[in-house]
């Protein structure tokens, strides 16, 4: 299995998995306030959207390069 190909099936598999999904979530850790020794932090959740576009490009993108890594010059 040559690189074009893999690269191919992982496009696929990232643009099904967006599609699938459509967002996911992280936590931010921010300083919000420091008194000398004492430090209070806030933990943050933050959320991410993935647009449906960008997850139907990938799967397209995937299937060109897998099509055209299958042919031999």
């Amino acid at each position: 299995m040559n690189v074009t190909r893999i690269a191919g099936i992982v496009l696929i598999v990232a643009g099904v998995a967006g599609l699938l999904w459509g967002s996911f979530s992280y936590n931010q850790d921010t300083t919000a306030a420091k008194l000398g020794p004492l430090q209070l932090t806030v933990k943050e959740q933050k959320t991410v959207d993935i647009p449906k576009w960008l997850s139907l490009g990938a799967i397209a993108l995937g299937a060109i390069v897998l099509v055209l890594g299958a042919r031999k010059p």
